[in-house]
This record gives C-alpha cells, structure tokens and sequence, in this order.
C-alpha cells in the first residue's frame, strides 16, 4: 500500500514503494487495531495479518518509468490497516500510524479453465510496508520498509534509506499525503469531495 513507488523497477513500478524481490508462504493470522510495532533496533515488525486488512487496489505490470522486459507479469496488491481506511472515508487524509502493506505476486495466464487473460499465483515475489509516524519520521512523517519474502514471518526490517526515489517519487506524486490515492479506486472519489488531492497531484492530472 499504495502502494505503491519506486527504486527497484523489476517488471512492475510499484503503487507504493521499492520492491524486494523473492518467493514466499505468508501468515494470515488475524489482528486486533494495529499499530506499527518497533524492536529495540529501531526495525519495524512485519505485520503478519495484513491480509485481514482493507484490500485498495490491484495493478498488473504497472510502471512509472521506462518498462523493463522480464519475460513475466506481476500484480500489485495494495492493502492497509482498516483503522486508517475508516479515517481516510471520513476524512479524505490518512491518521497517524497508517500502514500499507504492498504484496508483489506472479501472474500467470494458463491454468484450469483459463483461456485469456491474467490471474495471481500463489508465489510472493515482494513485499513491502509504507507507514506514517509523525514523532517517528521527521520530514514527512511517513517511511518505507522493504521485508524478506522467503520467510514464514518476515524478520523485522530496517527502514530504507531516505535518498532512494520511492520517497521523492511519493512526494513529487502522491495525489494524497504522499501517497498514491490516485490508484485506489474506492478512494480517490472521496479525496476529490473532500478536495484532499495534493497540489502536485492536480498540477500533472491528465
């Protein structure tokens, strides 16, 4: 979530953030309201139930840059903590502690009864985590995480650096609070009752 956003364009460039790339079996425990957990590192817990959170939105082989050629399809699948999406539809702006989780799976296009097309796989290629923590994150209060698909539960990650492009990408085009509203369908006709679109966003809509 998204999601997602851009440093490691793979085949998709993603609604939220940068991808890390790798094959996964995930946990899909439930959980109660979240709110992003930190260990005495300083590195951000994988929040392992996301996938009981409020699904945003689905992109194939998206890219806000020049498209590489990886032979494969992937979708995007942008999820965020339903506190935040409960917020956001009262609101039209994200609350302190929102966290987007952005899931990265194969696409494939025959299988079963399938003729046209393309469908998700059951293979997690990447995974990565957009949060907003005002006391936390200083210049705009949001950061990004990129976590190890391989693993059952992801161990915790370090935030990514801020010189990577996923967050000038956010900055310079997130049609909301840096992020890209503008590819959520459910959300983007409520930013624009409530005219929550960011200035930059306006400047460049088609």
């Amino acid at each position: 979530m998204a999601w997602f956003p851009p440093v490691r364009r793979v085949a998709t460039a993603l609604p939220l953030l940068c991808l890390l790339m790798a094959p996964a079996t995930l946990s899909t425990a439930a959980e109660g309201p979240y709110t992003p957990q930190f260990d005495k590192d300083d590195k951000l817990t994988f929040p392992a139930g996301y996938r009981d959170w409020v699904f945003l939105t689905s992109g194939l082989d998206m890219s806000y840059g020049p498209a590489m050629r990886m032979g494969h399809s992937m979708f995007d699948n942008v999820f965020v903590n339903r506190e935040a999406y409960q917020a956001f539809k009262e609101t039209g702006t994200w609350p302190d502690k929102t966290t987007f989780v952005l899931e990265v799976r194969g696409a494939a296009d025959k299988g079963s009864i399938n003729k046209n097309g393309h469908f998700q796989t059951p293979e997690v290629m990447g995974l990565e985590v957009h949060v907003k923590d005002m006391a936390r994150f200083h210049d705009d209060g949001w950061a990004f995480y990129a976590f190890d698909a391989n693993e059952l539960t992801p161990k915790p990650a370090e935030q990514l650096p801020v010189e990577q492009s996923c967050y000038s990408c956010h900055q310079s085009h997130g049609a909301v609070d840096t992020t890209f509203v503008q590819f959520y369908p459910t959300l983007k006709p409520i930013a624009a009752a409530k005219k929550t679109f960011s200035a930059s966003y306006l400047a460049e809509k088609p």
